[in-house]
């Protein structure tokens, strides 16, 4: 049975860090793509940060510079490390991975990705 499990999310106040993993299982060959992706309430899901098979990695500008995207043990966990966080940063975190191409321009697209975990909720207050 292939799982993504998101986890690591938490309340923290603004300017603060929170590191959330992604654990994968059940996937025999790996990923070609893994996406990490938000929703706040009301808004639409947008993409953070991806990682591709080759290792090479990509950020939403939101996040550039405070957010860093790494991959643990392999390719079986991958990491987003999430430093000076704001208050726009607040919603359920997701990752997401695509088992048949490399990331692309097109890696926002939520449309692609196979499967998703269940989502971590990430609150910063002030």
């Amino acid at each position: 049975q292939v799982q993504l499990v998101e986890s690591g999310g938490g309340a923290v106040q603004a300017g603060g860090s929170l590191r959330l993993s992604c654990a994968q299982s059940g996937y025999t060959y790996g990923y070609y793509c893994l996406g990490w992706f938000r929703q706040a309430p009301g808004k639409e899901r947008e993409e953070v940060a991806r990682i591709d098979i080759d290792g090479s990695i990509k950020y939403a500008d939101s996040v550039k510079g405070r957010f860093t995207i790494s991959q643990e043990g392999g390719n079986d966990k991958v990491l987003l490390e999430m430093n000076s966080l704001k208050l726009e940063d607040s919603a359920m975190y997701y990752c997401a991975v695509d088992l048949r191409r490399t990331c692309g321009d097109d890696w926002h697209d939520i449309s692609r990705y196979n499967d998703w975990g269940q989502g971590t909720q990430v609150t910063v207050s002030s």
